[in-house]
């Protein structure tokens, strides 16, 4: 399925048809009565203490700096996870940095964390006119140049937790180097212990990479029932290449899209399985429809998050995701998203 806006916004290198794009949410969420979050009783579910309307959220990265929260709201997610953002504002990587695979209805980026930096964010977030509309997420990750990024990791769900539903520690991202190395051992559990003193009473989510080993999976799964994190999101893009078909498909950076699907699905059993369904696991990486949100809730997921299927399938993706999930709950007789949480495996 196509929207209107798809033929011209690919003709736009993919950088600026995301820029435009960020800017029309902006002015969608600026007009009275927007919707909200999808509301049908079955689509309720809780997670962390915390009542989503539905369990179909956007994941963070296509709204860096929090400034179409409203207008994404008015597309139905029971979430919104903004970010991610660093202490300092930082331009990212050199362009071209994100490359659109429309064969594979794929995205490869490297854009390096390019945002406007911690205090920009949060400014939009206070400024945000979410009240009933659905919970927020602010995703936070260190400076490329900091010295110290347990600090920067501190300081971002310091400042960030008295204005969030919920704060996302990023340690997944492909393209700041050394990143990925906070998920293992010693840096993890420093890390995660220093987040969980500083986060207060708002819940603490981590987001992990597609890519680790099953020695990886358990490491995370341990560290994170240890330090009381509340939920991990399974995951951010990955760094292999299933076969594509696209001609920048070689192109270095993460991938996200269709193709991740079968990876992330793994993923996600791995972690069921590591974690003994001892914490909420949230599903990400080639969800498309409310189909493939319901294998990975029967899967083990308590939640889902979109990104990568919203540049194929357009703004009407998550009301027909929700639509159709909602048929599916109540064919197979479940009430509730909970009901359905982990059924499948």
């Amino acid at each position: 399925m196509t929207y209107a806006a798809r033929p011209l916004l690919f003709t736009l290198d993919p950088e600026t048809a995301h820029t435009l794009t960020i800017r029309a949410l902006r002015l969608r969420g600026a007009v009275p009565g927007g919707t909200g979050a999808d509301t049908r009783p079955r689509l309720a579910t809780t997670v962390a203490g915390l009542a989503f309307a539905n369990p179909v959220g956007l994941a963070a990265g296509l709204d860096k700096n929090g400034e179409a929260i409203d207008g994404l709201f008015a597309l139905g997610f029971g979430s919104v996870e903004i970010g991610t953002l660093t202490p300092l504002p930082q331009p990212g990587n050199p362009r071209p940095r994100l490359f659109r695979l429309a064969a594979d209805r794929a995205v490869i980026n490297r854009m390096g964390f390019n945002n406007h930096g911690l205090a920009a964010g949060l400014a939009h977030a206070r400024a945000a006119k979410r009240k009933g509309k659905g919970l927020l997420g602010i995703n936070v990750g260190a400076n490329k140049d900091a010295s110290d990024r347990v600090a920067d990791y501190v300081a971002g769900v310091t400042a960030a937790a008295p204005l969030a539903d919920y704060v996302t520690i990023n340690i997944s991202s492909p393209n700041t180097p050394g990143l990925r190395d906070l998920q293992h051992g010693a840096a993890l559990a420093e890390l995660l212990a220093a987040c969980a003193e500083a986060r207060g009473a708002t819940p603490l989510f981590l987001k992990v990479a597609p890519d680790l080993d099953p020695t990886g999976i358990d490491g995370v799964a341990r560290a994170a029932i240890d330090h009381r994190i509340d939920a991990i999101i399974i995951g951010n893009t990955t760094i292999s290449r299933p076969p594509l078909a696209s001609r920048d498909g070689g192109e270095t950076g993460g991938l996200s899209g269709a193709p991740l699907a079968p990876l992330a699905r793994q993923r996600l059993a791995d972690f069921r399985r590591a974690t003994g369904a001892a914490l909420p696991l949230i599903a990400a990486g080639g969800i498309d429809s409310g189909a493939e949100a319901y294998a990975r809730i029967r899967a083990g997921a308590s939640l889902v998050q979109v990104y990568s299927a919203l540049v194929y399938e357009g703004p009407g993706l998550p009301a027909r995701m929700l639509r159709d999930l909602d048929a599916l709950l109540a064919r197979d007789g479940f009430a509730s998203v909970t009901a359905a949480v982990g059924t499948g495996v």
